[in-house]
């Protein structure tokens, strides 16, 4: 049985996204980009929306115009090897291109509680609108922040405006102007 966990990168006034959609404000510098390497280990699955797994669809092969260095080599690589569950109702299998991946076109609660269950280790949601459920419903145990010191002012809301959780700081860094948090739900 897995847990259910939930990174965003936001800016300082809680969007993961500005207004127009943009992110590349977000972008992690090499540091925070070692981190991300580092802490995919423990994660077997990651559940996300379709807009994500077309973003992140670029890690499944490296560009020959661009070639990647060691650490986006190995990110690739640990991205490759996650499971993945991605939630559309406009891709078809055909369109999935790594292995290990899966389609639903729904994530409802007793599905979402079914993945996490049958998953080893832990269940990754990636995505503030997919995410959203699952932190409406208290199902996400672990909440991981990289703030940048950024306000957009507006946009896509990292968390839900609706959403009501009680969490405690379990681990808390910084890359230069960059601020990794990571609370756990109190149950």
């Amino acid at each position: 049985m897995g847990t259910l966990s939930y990174t965003a990168t936001v800016s300082i006034d809680g969007f993961a996204a500005d207004s127009d959609g943009d992110f590349q404000w977000s972008a992690p510098d090499d540091e925070v980009f070692a981190f991300h390497v580092e802490r995919m280990g423990p994660i077997s699955t990651e559940i996300l929306g379709r807009k994500t797994y077309l973003l992140m669809r670029y890690w499944e092969h490296e560009p020959a115009d661009d070639p990647w260095g060691p650490l986006e080599k190995q990110f690739a690589q640990a991205w490759r090897d996650l499971r993945k569950v991605v939630v559309s109702t406009t891709l078809t299998d055909s369109d999935l291109g790594a292995p290990h991946t899966r389609l639903v076109p729904e994530l409802d609660l007793a599905e979402l509680r079914r993945i996490v269950d049958e998953e080893p280790g832990e269940v990754e949601i990636f995505g503030p609108t997919t995410a959203a459920v699952a932190i409406r419903a208290g199902l996400v145990t672990d909440f991981r922040f990289f703030i940048v010191p950024k306000l957009v002012g507006g946009g896509l809301r990292a968390l839900p405006a609706d959403a009501r959780l009680d969490l405690q700081l379990v681990e808390q860094r910084a890359y230069g102007d960059t601020v990794y948090v990571h609370y756990r739900a109190r149950r």
